[in-house]
């Protein structure tokens, strides 16, 4: 009885773990033993780190505070969690710990209570960091988590990982145009709300002012708000694609359900594709810096340009005869978070001078 009671209880604690979608739904204990919810740092940028103060890489809080006196003032945080694994390397209470912390480094970010990070007691929080973070278990002393604002994590670094790495990482999030860049993912579920039209308007006015050879600008773009338009050409598509539409229980209209298009076209001989891609990137990466998500779109193009029932919509869209419609951007308050897709770093290649 004693045995099934002890493997429930590691059960349930296991399934809490599990359930803790976000770093923000974990808790842990501060240096006095409190217990302090993560989503109080909720927004912040985070490095989390397993420390040790008799280790040979214990000289790095000196290079962390530095870290921390550096960005502290723009929301970033080191969350510091002494673990005793690794060669016994952080004896003491979590004082005594903080003491000679103080007194050798004098550190200013807040140190936690004394922590298992692998095996059987390894704290949520590592659980939670290895899974998201990858690399299995923790190696070492001074193994660090960069967590983004959004409460994911960006990278894990290993022991002998360079401070000035995290560092150059960093910058992803405090430079707000490299943040937009990163941050910005394919949304295909939006709420059921509208742009607001001034939005709109500066968004169109980011896209452009994109980069044109010789100031060209070959592109003509026009912004539907009009929803009974949207609504009525996703009727033409609902009938001619009726088994898909009712696959997709989520289906609203065709454009991804977003609340809102703009609509890019180019010359109809051809010419303008790049010019209109950068106009395109621009007015993502703007409505991602306004709080807004976009899905650049290639299908509806091809069913509006083919089907003789679009020809209304394509009237109201007022393009010259000489402009084609070229793709479309679904734009609207986006209803989910998805997860960055990885990219090949490898087709990447710097070439430097004297090297190969």
């Amino acid at each position: 009885m004693i045995k099934r009671t002890i493997i429930y209880v590691l059960a349930m604690l296991c399934m809490q773990t599990l359930s803790a979608q976000s770093i923000y739904d974990i808790k842990v204990n501060n240096d006095e033993g409190q217990s302090v919810s993560l989503s109080d740092y909720k927004g912040k940028v985070l490095l989390i780190v397993n420390t040790a103060t008799r280790c040979g890489f214990t000289p790095q809080y000196k290079e962390l505070e530095a870290l921390y006196q550096k960005y502290k003032g723009l929301g970033f945080e080191i969350l510091d969690f002494p673990c005793n694994q690794f060669g016994q390397q952080a004896p003491g209470t979590i004082q005594e710990i903080h003491q000679f912390c103080m007194l050798n480094y004098d550190i200013h970010f807040p140190q936690f209570d004394k922590i298992d990070v692998n095996g059987e007691q390894e704290h949520p929080l590592y659980t939670w960091l290895k899974a998201q973070g990858g690399g299995g278990d923790i190696k070492w002393n001074f193994t660090k988590f960069l967590i983004g604002r959004d409460g994911k994590v960006i990278k894990r670094y290993e022991s002998r990982d360079q401070v000035a790495t995290i560092e150059t990482d960093m910058q992803m999030e405090f430079n707000p145009v490299l943040n937009s860049i990163m941050a910005r993912r394919s949304v295909r579920k939006y709420l059921d709300k509208p742009v607001e039209h001034e939005k709109l308007e500066l968004i169109v006015r980011a896209g452009i002012n994109a980069p044109s050879g010789s100031n060209r600008q070959p592109w003509i773009v026009r912004v539907v708000e009009d929803k009974k338009l949207i609504s009525d050409v996703t009727e033409v598509y609902k009938q001619e694609n009726a088994e898909q539409v009712k696959r997709d229980k989520d289906f609203k209209n065709m454009f991804r359900n977003a609340p809102n298009i703009i609509c890019v076209c180019t010359p109809a001989k051809g010419g303008g594709e790049l010019d209109a891609g950068l106009l395109g990137e621009n007015i993502m990466l703007a409505a991602q810096s306004m709080g807004l998500g976009t899905c650049c779109l290639g299908g509806p193009v091809h069913f509006l340009t083919s089907n003789n029932k679009c020809k209304f919509f394509l009237e109201r869209l007022d393009i010259p005869a000489d402009y084609k419609l070229n793709y479309i951007i679904a734009i609207g308050y986006p209803d989910e978070s998805p997860n960055a897709k990885p990219r090949d770093t490898s087709k990447v290649k710097f070439i430097i001078s004297g090297k190969e």
